[in-house]
């Protein structure tokens, strides 16, 4: 079954370009000029990956990914941003909201097919059936399978990036994961990110753990560590 990609961007002949070219690379496409069609498509609909303009007449597109990431049934459909804005606050900024990875225009059209590839691929190995049973460390509990985090009873939405973070610290607790270890654990062979990446989804899976974020701890200049 094909996967289905959903872009939303203001200029007609990226849309078509994408269309075009993502068509013939195997993926369904459903592509939007505006975020109301896009919400509307949303509402009925749930592709498999998200490109998200950032920058949009009347609107703004880190606006929609914090949207989006707020809505329990779309949370975890990744999204990678598309984007003029070079500067790195920009970068960083989206990474926070939940984003899974961050395209600058003029962009590669082979580059965004590998990054869509690889985003595609680490969701799929999050929700293999060969994920490890369900993890519980005091009152977090952390279901592989159904990509399930709950903390004293209440569900917490994660980004797919947050979610094999905790994951992968959860595993080995008390163990000092370095930032490349994480990087390769995430992204393998097809890093395409800085190490300065994971210091902000972690950043942002502390604040969505709340009263239990002291239990990923930094260990300065090296990494972090789950600390039961």
């Amino acid at each position: 079954m094909l996967k289905t990609i959903a872009v939303l961007d203001d200029e007609e002949d990226i849309l078509k370009l994408l269309q075009n070219y993502l068509s013939k690379a195997g993926f369904s496409v459903k592509t939007f000029a505006s975020p109301e069609a896009f919400l509307r498509y949303l509402d009925h609909h749930q592709p498999d990956l998200i490109l998200l303009d950032l920058m949009l007449p009347g609107s703004d597109g880190l606006e929609i990914c914090r949207y989006l990431k707020k809505l329990p049934e779309k949370a975890s459909i990744p999204i990678i941003m598309l984007t003029a804005r070079s500067q790195e606050a920009d970068r960083v900024t989206g990474l926070e909201l939940g984003a899974d990875d961050y395209l600058t225009k003029p962009f590669s059209l082979r580059e965004l097919e590998a990054r869509i590839k690889a985003v595609l691929r680490r969701r799929d190995l999050a929700t293999a059936t060969t994920i490890p049973k369900t993890l519980v460390r005091g009152k977090l509990i952390i279901d592989p399978e159904r990509h399930k985090v709950i903390i004293n009873g209440k569900s917490v939405e994660l980004s797919l990036s947050e979610f094999k973070i905790l994951e992968l610290l959860t595993s080995r607790p008390g163990r000092v994961f370095t930032r490349d270890q994480i990087l390769d654990y995430l992204w393998g062979q097809e890093k395409v990110v800085i190490p300065r990446t994971i210091d902000v989804h972690v950043r942002h899976l502390r604040e969505k753990l709340g009263e239990l974020s002291s239990l990923i701890q930094s260990v300065r200049g090296i990494g972090y560590k789950f600390e039961e």
